[in-house]
């Protein structure tokens, strides 16, 4: 079976020291903002415009950019991680995967307002280092990088 890819971006979005996760409706698992590269978008671009359809914050990426420039290249701002997740499993084929670009970022406010035909508000909750730790349904992975990125926007 062939194993189809697709490019997504996501956010692990900070404010006053907790990240936005909420249950995912399709997946059923807890998840920040984030969603699919369309063919004319550099990964960065659809990072913050799922953060603004999902939560209606701007964030700031707290992604690196190099100095390496010329007449035909330029730096974009790095990911802080860049993971391949198994979206779909049967019979233990992996038929879905996602390669994905992982920022984190900063925003002003926790007020979230979705945009129209997003999961509500009421559907996201923010969560401290203390608050990932211990609920008990976030994939380890989800714990891991909330923490990291808490800990990359709000340093203590």
């Amino acid at each position: 079976m062939e194993t189809t890819r697709h490019f997504v971006a996501t956010v692990y979005v900070v404010a006053d020291g907790a990240t936005a996760l909420h249950e995912h409706d399709k997946l059923d698992m807890w998840l920040p903002p984030g969603g699919h590269v369309e063919r004319d978008e550099l990964p960065h671009v659809p990072a913050r415009r799922e953060v603004r359809e999902e939560l209606g914050l701007d964030v700031e990426l707290v992604a690196p950019e190099s100095d390496v420039a010329s007449a035909t290249v330029e730096s974009i701002p790095r990911p802080q991680e860049f993971l391949l997740e198994d979206i779909n499993v049967c019979e233990g084929e992996v038929g879905h995967q996602h390669v994905d670009f992982i920022y984190y970022g900063r925003a002003d406010s926790r007020k979230i307002a979705p945009e129209p035909g997003e999961q509500p508000a009421a559907d996201w909750a923010w969560f401290t280092p203390a608050d990932l730790r211990q609920h008990g349904d976030l994939p380890a992975d989800v714990v891991e990088l909330g923490q990291r990125a808490i800990a990359a926007v709000s340093p203590d």
